[in-house]
């Protein structure tokens, strides 16, 4: 499927996720749940297997996404929104959902999502120092999006919008090696 059919599925979804969650006044618990389910399908090849797969029946992909839902201890409001996603087969498009939920929510509170990639686990005052970079650059609240990349090698590659800072060492070293390359 075209990522623009799945981008509109993903938005359509995670509108009325936000509808519902906003009606229950559960934003908050919601996006824990969702950015929990987000980590755990970095983490999991079979969870991502799960999400992908056309071979699977409905029920089978309802069963197994309950199970990780349960085993999540995810929201009932999550737990049911999950339930109907696999209903209806549209679990491919949950990544999408989650990302589209999460700025519909960050945009709602004036916030800016940054994503932030670094080679190694950040420690919370590393991400504290980052935010508060942030926030004196763009001049509103900043949510950071870390990812753990260790092809960077070192550094950080932070993104803002359309924005994009590299200060990853691997970016450096092929800077030196196209360099060294013109030398030579």
């Amino acid at each position: 499927m075209s990522s623009e059919v799945t981008g509109s599925i993903a938005e359509r979804y995670s509108a009325a996720l936000f509808e519902l969650a906003e009606e229950q006044s559960c934003l908050d618990a919601v996006a824990a749940d969702l950015k929990s389910l987000k980590a755990l399908i970095v983490e999991s090849e079979d969870l991502r297997r799960l999400l992908k797969s056309p071979v699977l029946s409905r029920s089978e992909q309802r069963k197994a996404i309950g199970a990780v839902a349960e085993r999540a201890q995810l929201s009932s409001l999550s737990k049911n929104f999950l339930g109907l996603v696999a209903k209806n087969r549209r679990l491919f498009a949950v990544e999408g959902m989650i990302a589209a939920y999460l700025a519909r929510l960050a945009a709602k509170r004036g916030e800016v999502t940054a994503e932030v990639a670094s080679a190694v686990p950040l420690a919370e005052k590393q991400i504290g120092a980052i935010e508060t970079a942030l926030k004196k650059v763009v001049g509103s609240n900043v949510t950071l999006d870390v990812t753990v990349d260790p092809g960077l090698l070192g550094g950080l590659i932070v993104k803002v919008g359309s924005r994009m800072v590299d200060g990853s060492l691997r970016t450096k070293l092929q800077h030196l090696q196209l360099s060294m390359k013109g030398i030579g």
